[in-house]
C-alpha cells in the first residue's frame, strides 16, 4: 500500500510529464516536493532509490534509452538541474550523496556545434560515486565522473574525471586536497 501512496504523493506534489514509453520508478520510501519532473523521447526512465529526498529540483531526461539512477540516502537542494539527453546516455548518482543549492548536472550541451559537416559535441554519460558532497553552484558537465567520498567547491566545474577521496574547485575543479572524508553533522 505504502508503493501507491508514494506515487500519488509525487504526483500531487510535483509538476511531472512523462510521455508514453518511459518511466519513473520509485524503489522504497522517498521524499519529493516542488520538483519539476519531465521525460520525453521513448525508452527514458528516473529511478530513485530508498531514501532519496528532493526538494525543488527540476529534472530533464529526454531522447532514446537515457537514464537518471539517484541512489539512497541522497539528498538533492533547491533550483537543482539535472539534464540527461540524447541517446543511450544515463547520469548516475550513487548512495549518501549531498547535492546543496543551484546544482546544474548536465549530460549534454543542448544543441549541436558543427565543425566541418560533423558533429563534434556528442553527450557523455556522468557518474557520481557514493558520498559525494557537491557545494553549492556546482556545474558537473558531460563526462563529468566523480570518484567516492569527494568534495566538490562552491561554483566549481567539473569536466572530466575527479579521484576519489579529494577535494576539488575551480573552474574546471582541480584537486586541491587528497585523502579527506566529510560528514553531515558540523562540530561545534
Amino acid at each position: 500500500m505504502s508503493f501507491f501512496l508514494n506515487k500519488i504523493r509525487l504526483w500531487l506534489r510535483n509538476k511531472i510529464y512523462c510521455q508514453p514509453g518511459n518511466e519513473i520508478n520509485i524503489s522504497g520510501r522517498v521524499r519529493v516536493r516542488r520538483c519539476k519532473i519531465s521525460l520525453k523521447g521513448h525508452g527514458c526512465s528516473l529511478t530513485l532509490h530508498p531514501d532519496v529526498n528532493l526538494r525543488g529540483v527540476n529534472i530533464e531526461i529526454d531522447g532514446i534509452n537515457c537514464h537518471i539512477n539517484i541512489g539512497a540516502n541522497t539528498v538533492v537542494g533547491e533550483n537543482t538541474y539535472l539534464s540527461c539527453r540524447e541517446r543511450d546516455i544515463s547520469m548516475k548518482i550513487r548512495n549518501y550523496c549531498m547535492f546543496s543549492r543551484n546544482v546544474k548536472v548536465m549530460t549534454s550541451d543542448g544543441n549541436d556545434i558543427i565543425r566541418s559537416g560533423e558533429r563534434m559535441n556528442y553527450a557523455k554519460n556522468i557518474t557520481i560515486g557514493n558520498k559525494v558532497w557537491l557545494a553549492d553552484g556546482v556545474v558537473v558537465l558531460k563526462g563529468g565522473d566523480i570518484g567516492d567520498g569527494c568534495v566538490i567547491g562552491i561554483n566549481s566545474v567539473v569536466t572530466n574525471k575527479v579521484q576519489g577521496n579529494t577535494v576539488a574547485v575551480g573552474c574546471p575543479a582541480r584537486e586541491v586536497s587528497k585523502n579527506v572524508s566529510w560528514r553531515k553533522e558540523l562540530t561545534y
